[in-house]
């Protein structure tokens, strides 16, 4: 398993990569940017801005606006925030 600030590092990356693609909509793209962040608010413990942004990010993932290659964004992102401890 990898170091959990490295991980939230990639996600923001990614949520970044995401906020300034114009093919995904832009509610899609606002959670996006709310996801980023809660993912660097430094005031709460790693485990819990990850289970945050996963809750964010679960809402939208299933919009039927949302297309194919964010779709698999998401499922990534999540996908990587699951291996962040709780603790």
């Amino acid at each position: 398993m990898g170091d959990p600030e490295v991980t939230i590092k990639n996600c923001v990356m990614m949520l970044q990569q995401m906020m300034e693609d114009n093919t995904i909509p832009r509610n899609i793209r606002r959670v996006a940017d709310d996801t980023r962040k809660v993912l660097i608010n430094d005031s709460q413990q790693l485990g819990l801005r990850a289970a945050t942004a996963i809750s964010i990010i679960d809402e939208i993932s299933n919009d039927p606006n949302m297309p194919v290659h964010a779709r698999t964004r998401i499922w990534e992102l999540v996908s990587q925030l699951e291996t962040i401890p709780l603790d």
